[in-house]
Order: structure tokens, then sequence, then C-alpha cells
């Protein structure tokens, strides 16, 4: 499996706080990572570092082998928009948009024509069980439905790597569940690789490894076979 993302050495301080210490981590092809850890230990700080949200303060960030942390903000913003996807816990769907055009923003901030950008929207749809959704707004769509949105949102683009930063965070367990494994799932199909930061062992589980981060760490890290 050939490496998509790798960090190395990742340092980060916010004041005298250090939220990370010197991280490294390879994630690749394919590969389904779950980053798990107690408040404040420095998970999310590490997603948003990889994602190219945050600048390390020391350390290295590379993607297919280039590094990206040391891109100027347009470029780094572009890459986002193209090679990343992204799904939080809210969703962050735009509420004045049906859904197929909330899917389809990505394509249209790359410069692809609506009309076009909102037929290979569609295409996600019966995927992510969103048939007959397509012009609903998303607030009228339940938990479950908005965030299925947000996931066809953050695929469209055919990223190389989806975050995910606590997706079921908002939704009951039941709900919760099913989205996980269409996450896992569907990035599976893709050929994304993914990363979701989680509290939920149930989530973490769906994944093929986990990393505990305690103190800006990697204090454990665990390897599964997952189907």
């Amino acid at each position: 499996m050939s490496t998509v993302l790798a960090a190395y050495g990742l340092v980060k301080k916010y004041g005298s706080t250090t939220a990370l210490a010197g991280v490294d981590l390879e994630i690749g092809e394919h590969d389904s990572l779950a980053i798990m850890g107690p408040s404040g230990s420095g998970k999310s700080t590490l997603l948003h570092t990889l994602a190219g949200i945050v600048r390390p303060d020391d350390g290295r960030v590379l993607l297919h082998g280039d590094r990206i942390d040391d891109l100027g903000e347009n470029r780094l913003s572009a890459l986002r928009r193209r090679r990343f996807g992204f799904v939080f816990q809210f969703g962050q769907l735009l509420p004045e948009l049906p859904a197929e055009e909330n899917v389809a923003l990505p394509l249209m901030l790359e410069g692809v024509p609506r009309g076009r950008a909102v037929e290979r929207a569609r295409r996600w749809f019966a995927p992510l069980g969103l048939d007959g959704l397509e012009k609903r707004r998303p607030g009228q769509l339940s938990g479950g439905q908005a965030q299925r949105v947000a996931i066809a949102r953050a695929l469209a683009t055919e990223p190389d790597v989806v975050f995910a930063d606590e997706p079921t965070g908002a939704l009951d367990q039941r709900t919760g569940e099913e989205v996980v494994r269409l996450l896992t799932s569907v990035t599976r199909a893709q050929g994304a690789a993914l990363v979701v930061v989680t509290h939920d062992a149930d989530v973490a589980a769906h994944c093929g490894r986990i990393l505990q981060v305690r103190d800006g760490r990697i204090s454990s890290h665990s390897q599964y076979t997952v189907g």
C-alpha cells in the first residue's frame, strides 16, 4: 500500500500549551484511521494539521511525497478544495441550497458549470440512500440524512483523503452507526483514505487503524482487518 499522506516530527504550540509534540504518521491508500484521545490531547489539532487547516510550528506534512505545509495560502486552499474532503459534526451544509447543490458546491467552486456539477452530484444520492431528497434543503432533512449529504459533498471532487471530525457526534446511536458504516464503505470504494477524529469507540471500530493520542503524542496504535 503506497503512502498518500505522511507527517514527520509535527510540533504545534498554542502559547505555553504543546498540542503536538513530535508526531510521525503515515496513511496509505484505502486506509481508514481513527484518532482518539481525551479532550485536549491534540487529536483535533493533528487532524487540522494533516488537512492543511493549521500550520505546524515544526515538522512536515506530505501528500504523495510532496510537501504541503509550506505552501502559500492560495495554493493550500486550492489543494484542500481539490484533494481533500471534509465531514464535520454538524454537517455545515448551506441552508439556502437544496441537497444536490450542497453536494455540487465543491465542483462549482472549481469551475465546473452548475448543470454538470449537479448532474455529477446526483450520482451520489442512490449509493448513500438519499434517492428522492435531491431538492430538499438541509432544514427538511433528518440529522442522518444531512450527514449523508455531507459525505456526498466530501466525495464529490474524488479526493485523496477524507477528514471527518466527530461525524456522528450530533446523532443518536443507531443513526450514527448507519452513517459511519456508509462513511467507511464509500470512501473505501472510492479509493480515498479516511481520517476520523472521534470519542466513540464504536465509530473507531469501523476503521482499520486506531491511534490513541495523549499529551500531543501517539500513545498507542492498533491495526485491524476491516471487511
